[in-house]
């Protein structure tokens, strides 16, 4: 079967990544369907997240980088109450504190902030290298590797509903900013912990979310394309 033309020579796809699978597993699937092997993204999204994820096929690929620096929107909820070693349901809830005595205006109050040019303290349970190798390495060891934390810039961070333990947000963010690091560092802040528990990515630069494609609806374009072309 051969490569669809318009694909080998470059486009550029919006996904809404489903839920488990891997940002690669969205670009070994586009490889598969489109037969093109020049196929890459413009930064991760988790497995327990969902949400827009820009693929680049040929000569596109060229355009990553810039994408990747685009300022970011999110939505999402947090789970006050208990910590996790990954800062997401990636792990095992651990370390409850009762919340009763948080109110919805403490809530508000601890957004402030993290408001504007922060430092951040990236996951330990991440791919972020230290001397040559990813920090999750060490981390499922239960070895901490010392980070420095990173310049982030985050513009918007609304509190769209409080629904105790469980607080939904909306957060316009730099590229590079951990939402699962600001999980951990809101629940600190409110001295009961914190942990991401769901996250969906609506917006990178001036792409939408509401203009990606399912995979499932990307394949079936894809075989329209092939049964019109009559591969």
């Amino acid at each position: 079967m051969q490569p669809i033309q318009r694909f080998l020579e470059g486009e550029v796809i919006l996904i809404d990544k489903p839920l488990q699978w891997t940002s690669f597993d969205a670009v070994k699937k586009i490889r598969i369907l489109t037969k093109v092997s020049k196929v890459g993204h413009a930064g991760t999204l988790d497995p327990l997240a969902t949400g827009l994820l820009i693929i680049c096929t040929g000569k596109f690929t060229k355009k990553i980088n810039e994408y990747m620096g685009m300022e970011k929107e999110y939505i999402g909820t947090f789970t006050l109450g208990a910590i996790t070693p990954t800062y997401d349901l990636e792990s095992q809830p651990e370390n409850f504190i009762s919340t009763e005595h948080i109110t919805d205006e403490k809530i508000l109050a601890a957004t402030h902030s993290f408001i504007g040019n922060i430092l951040q303290m990236p996951p330990q349970h991440s791919a972020i290298k230290k001397d040559g190798k990813p920090l999750y390495v060490s981390a499922r060891k239960g070895i901490e590797v010392k980070v420095d934390p990173r310049p982030v810039t985050i513009s918007v961070f609304e509190i769209i509903k409080i629904e105790m333990p469980v607080v939904h947000f909306r957060v316009v963010c730099s590229t590079g900013t951990y939402i699962r690091s600001l999980a951990n560092d809101f629940g600190q802040a409110l001295g009961v912990g914190a942990h991401l528990s769901s996250l969906r990515r609506t917006r990178i630069g001036n792409f939408s979310v509401d203009d990606a494609q399912s995979i499932e609806q990307f394949t079936e374009e894809i075989q329209a394309i092939r049964n019109q072309e009559g591969h």
